[in-house]
């Protein structure tokens, strides 16, 4: 079973904790994972770029800026040494990197993504010949989505230099890409067998673990992860998912915790909560997790709907109509494609305003959900009689 990292779906075995404060777990956790960060904090601080394969002294400050997990730092360090050196391997290999790390850590980075692979392709096209940067190519190719792309460059890389760990990682999380979950488990071993870039060779194998339904491993190797770079939120999200997999919800809880005191305005990580509240029936946290989310992103659609959501599970339609309104009104505001839009916000605001008997909010919102219909092909119906929603249909008169 492979888990769909950009869905902020849930589903996992439910273990219900006890509301309102802190479970025992959860505190122990958090105290934990204190005494482990302060520890990893001392080995970087000694030994910053112990997680790190061999750079040369020009870009020494940007892999200082990665093993603290500041991506940030990183992306902008990077680019000046490239600005004033297109062809230096080791600073545009941590800057694709950063952005593909950082285009998980948030809900509106995935474009660092497609920044990573239009940095990669001009750089191979400037030097061609150059297996170092098609390696990183390759890496930026399969996080974007072409395993087929990702595979073949890392290929010609592994049959010149079988010990290129980046491709050996590239190939392995493009053969999960397409499927191939055992094929890429093999890779991936290997992977972890070289003397280099193990922080991204331990996060490739528990993506295959995690495909291969291998839970328990998958929190090991992922831990593994973390140990090298405690700075790194990508890997909490990681981790929290796998967690979620075997129902050990605290584990989660304190991973997106995690993940806030590193990053105090992370949106993600409070939708995640928003999200994991609910599915644990822990309705007032829901709401202000998702509360917290719309004042953070008013401009993220995912977020109203989420807390209209709520709202709505709660009974209390009138709040869930309005936030579920600025749900659909986002999506077509910012023309995101028809079938990529999320039904729910038009049908559950429908359902609404049929609870608060309010007919023309109801016929307006179904009238707009066939026009969408009518245009494209969606996967979900919703459908009335000829006459129209039958709690507004007027009767005939008595003869």
């Amino acid at each position: 079973m492979r888990i769909h990292r950009q869905s902020s779906r849930l589903t996992f075995r439910k273990r219900r904790r006890r509301s309102g404060c802190l479970s025992f777990t959860v505190l122990l956790g958090l105290l934990t994972g204190i005494i482990t960060l302060s520890w990893n904090w001392f080995g970087q601080r000694f030994n910053p770029s112990a997680s790190s394969q061999p750079i040369g002294v020009n870009a020494r400050g940007v892999l200082e800026a990665f093993d603290r997990g500041d991506l940030d730092s990183t992306v902008e360090l990077a680019q000046q040494i490239l600005a004033v050196d297109p062809n230096n391997v080791d600073a545009l290999t941590l800057l694709v990197r950063a952005l593909v790390y950082r285009s998980y850590s948030d809900y509106n980075r995935a474009v660092d993504r497609d920044s990573a692979l239009q940095i990669t392709t001009e750089a191979v096209t400037r030097s061609p010949r150059s297996m170092d940067l098609l390696a990183i190519h390759a890496f930026a190719l399969q996080a974007v989505g072409q395993p087929g792309a990702a595979a073949a460059a890392a290929q010609k890389v592994l049959e010149d230099n079988p010990d290129n760990t980046i491709a050996r990682i590239a190939l392995g999380l493009a053969y999960g890409g397409a499927g191939s979950y055992e094929v890429s488990l093999r890779e991936n071993l290997r992977a972890v067998e070289g003397t280099s870039w193990q922080l991204d060779a331990r996060r490739a194998l528990a993506i295959s673990y995690s495909d291969l339904g291998d839970y328990d491993t998958a929190i090991k190797t992922i831990e593994r992860a973390i140990s090298l770079n405690t700075h790194l939120t990508t890997l909490y999200f990681e981790r929290a998912l796998y967690a979620l997999q075997i129902g050990d919800a605290d584990a989660a809880t304190v991973a997106y915790f995690q993940i806030i005191a590193y990053d105090p305005d992370n949106v993600k990580a409070r939708l995640r909560l928003c999200e994991l509240s609910s599915m644990m029936r822990e309705r007032d946290a829901a709401i202000d997790y998702c509360h917290q989310v719309t004042e953070l992103a008013p401009t993220w659609s995912e977020g109203w709907y989420r807390l209209g959501r709520e709202y709505f599970l709660q009974g209390n339609f009138q709040p869930a109509q309005e936030y579920l309104h600025h749900c659909s009104s986002l999506q077509v505001m910012q023309d995101i494609p028809t079938e990529e839009r999320r039904f729910e916000c038009w049908y559950l605001q429908g359902q609404a305003a049929e609870m608060l008997g309010d007919c023309p909010a109801l016929l307006a919102t179904y009238n707009e959900y066939l026009a969408m219909a009518a245009d494209s092909e969606l996967r979900q119906t919703w459908l009335y009689p000829p006459e129209g929603p039958p709690s507004c249909v007027t009767p005939p008169p008595d003869t």
